[in-house]
Parts: C-alpha cells; structure tokens; sequence
C-alpha cells in the first residue's frame, strides 16, 4: 500500500477480516491469536501498520461464532474490546452470525449491537484512550440506517457484494432511497470495493468507484492489492473523487434527483437511478449513471438540482478526465458507454447570458403581471 501510493491519497486503514484467531478461547476464555498467521504476535503486527502510518481494524462477530466458525464476542463483549485496544487496534468490524436463542439473548438487533458498543465505551473510560471506530455489519437488518448511528460510526446496508454489476446495480438502488441516513457521524456502508477481483468492466469499475465514493461509503479497497493492475489502481487513486468522499466541510451524500429510465422513487435492482446531485466544499456535485446495457446519452436541466440557482452558468470540472470543461447554462448533454459514469463539480460563474427565456423550467413561469408564461 506503501509503495503504490495508496497511503498517501488517504487509505489510513488496514483492516484484518475473518478467520485471525484460533478456533477456540484459551483457559480463561480469552480470544488467541492464530500462531501460523501471526507467529510474532497482534502487537507486532500493528506496530508495523503503525510504522507505515497506518490504523489497524479487526473483525468479530455480535453471536456465539464468526461467520466462518470462529469465537464470536457474545457475553465477552468487554474483554474482547479490552484484548482489541490492547494490541492496538481503532476499528472493529462487527459481524452478525450465529444469533444465540430468544430465550437467551433477549434483545432485538439494536440491544445486541448495543452490547458492544456499551463495551467499547467501558473500555475507552477505563483505559483513557479514544474509542474504537464501530462499524456495524448486519446487512441491513431492521432499518439498521435508522439507529446505528446511535452506536457506531458505519453500517453495512445489504448482504455481501459480488464482482459483477448486477450485485453493483441492487446496492446502488436499494442505497438511494436511504442517503439522508449518512452525515459526518455515520455512513451508509455499501461493502467492500470489488475493483480487482474480475468481473467488472473498467467502465463499470470506474462507476462503482463514483457511486461508492459519492455516496460517502466507506472506501475498503477488497483485492490483492499485490496483483493489482495499473488501470484498477489509477481508479482507486482518484484523488478528484477521493476529495469528495473525504469532504471536510460537506459529510451528507449525494442523492438522486430523476430516476432516468424509471419513475421518480420507484425502485429497479437492474436500472436504479441515473441521476445524482450534491453539496461540496467547492461546489455542487453531480453524478450521472447510464445503467443501461448500451451508451446512451444523458441529459439533464440544472435546476432539477436543488444545488443549483436559477438564472446563472456554472462551469464545469470533469472529476474522471481532470479537465475543465467550459460552461455549463441551463443544461448539460454527454454521451456515456454502457454502465458507464460521469462525476462533475459545478461552480457558480455569474449571471447567465441576457435574452434566454424567462425560466429555465416552465412549470408556474409567471411575469410580475400575472402572466403565465409558461405551463
């Protein structure tokens, strides 16, 4: 991650999955290490993360096991937080396998995530250190966008991605109907990126890229990144995009402001929405989406936007070619290849040419006479 530059465009995170431990608890019931993965211990491990300016994240699991079979954190909430933070882990991601009996659990899904996040808090109290960053990862069980924020910091949405559009497209869909969930305090968690792993056109590689990072996901590169090949790495290496993901004064994602081939708020896993708009620190954001199978061209007024004033240009920042592209007035036009993308910054250039038509959108267009000028 070092040596490709990953580090430097802002990847402070390495995060270890399933399958770290041994299969069973030691003695006095706390988690092991698995001694051939680790021969020199989890503190070492981190300390050269930490070395190379790197966070270090770790899994487990709210049920009696992992999703893989190993030891789950149920009813050992606190010392397993204790043994994280001990060897220097800041992230924990946090799984949603093996779900103990009713009988013995007594909690719905929000008191069984709670549990942890109590612990988490116990444990930054009694060692004065900053808490650990929770991402919660069940799916998107019972409306979890709705209450997560109350305990973690991310939460993921939908079950596991795929390398394939088609797993691409169902995420991008069901997420916009719930944008307003993210801010500074939280996110929507699409899953990891597949970028790297086949499957995927780069076409479609770059628009995962897009709508993962546009929509304040969190960015969790998911490939062997020693494999990986120049055109996947220059994707991953943005920094246009990265800027916008990363937006120190804007923390909400963009959100969709026409559905494009389907009726306004109307859900299609195939063709979910086309287009997308947003704040930034430096403008408003737009994301143009062709979920079609063929190119197509995309065409949008830009006071549809709610970013957007009427009676003024806007110039135009093409976040993928790093080009500045003009002025926009009123409207923009491009041509997208299949599952193809556009990422634009807009900024406000001044007052629109003088003798267009009185209103952009003609809907309730009316003089100061009364006059309706338009529909």
């Amino acid at each position: 991650m070092k040596s490709l530059g990953l580090i430097d465009v802002g990847y402070k995170h390495y995060n270890l999955d399933d399958c770290w431990a041994e299969k069973n608890r030691s003695a006095d019931g706390l988690l092991v290490p698995d001694p051939v993965k680790f021969p020199s211990g989890l503190n070492n491990f981190t300390s050269q993360l930490h070395s190379l300016g790197l966070n270090a994240g770790i899994y487990s699991d709210s049920g009696w096991f992992t999703c893989a079979g190993y030891p789950g954190s149920f009813q050992h909430e606190v010392s397993d937080a204790m043994q994280f933070v001990g060897w220097g882990f800041n992230y924990l991601k946090y799984d949603n396998c093996a779900i103990p009996y009713d009988d013995i659990i007594r909690q719905g899904m929000v008191g069984k995530f709670q549990r942890m996040a109590d612990a988490i808090t116990e444990v930054q109290k009694s060692t004065g250190g900053p808490p650990m960053i929770f991402s919660l990862c069940q799916w998107g069980w019972n409306q979890v966008w709705l209450w997560g924020k109350q305990f973690g910091q991310s939460w993921r949405v939908t079950g596991d991605i795929a390398a394939n559009w088609n797993s691409l497209a169902e995420i991008i869909d069901f997420t916009s109907f719930i944008t307003s969930s993210t801010d500074f305090y939280g996110h929507n968690d699409m899953d990891m990126l597949q970028l790297g792993n086949g499957g995927l056109t780069f076409e479609e590689s770059k628009s995962h890229f897009t709508a993962w990072a546009l929509m304040k996901s969190p960015l969790l590169i998911g490939t062997n990144v020693s494999a990986i090949t120049s055109d996947i790495l220059s994707i991953l290496k943005n920094e246009e995009i990265i800027a916008i993901n990363q937006d120190p004064v804007v923390g909400t994602s963009i959100s969709p402001f026409r559905w494009g081939i389907n009726p306004n708020f109307v859900s299609n896993s195939s063709f979910p929405a086309q287009y997308w708009s947003g704040q930034s620190e430096n403008g408003t954001v737009f994301m143009l989406l062709n979920t079609q199978n063929q190119p197509a061209e995309m065409f949008f007024n830009l006071t549809e936007s709610p970013w957007i004033r009427a009676g003024r240009q806007y110039s135009v920042r093409d976040l993928w070619t790093h080009t500045d592209n003009g002025t926009a007035v009123r409207n923009f036009t491009t041509t997208l290849p299949a599952h193809g993308v556009a990422a634009l910054l807009l900024k406000d250039a001044g007052d629109e040419p003088a003798g267009l038509f009185p209103c952009a959108v003609l809907e309730q267009c009316t003089d100061q006479n009364g006059t309706h000028v338009g529909t």
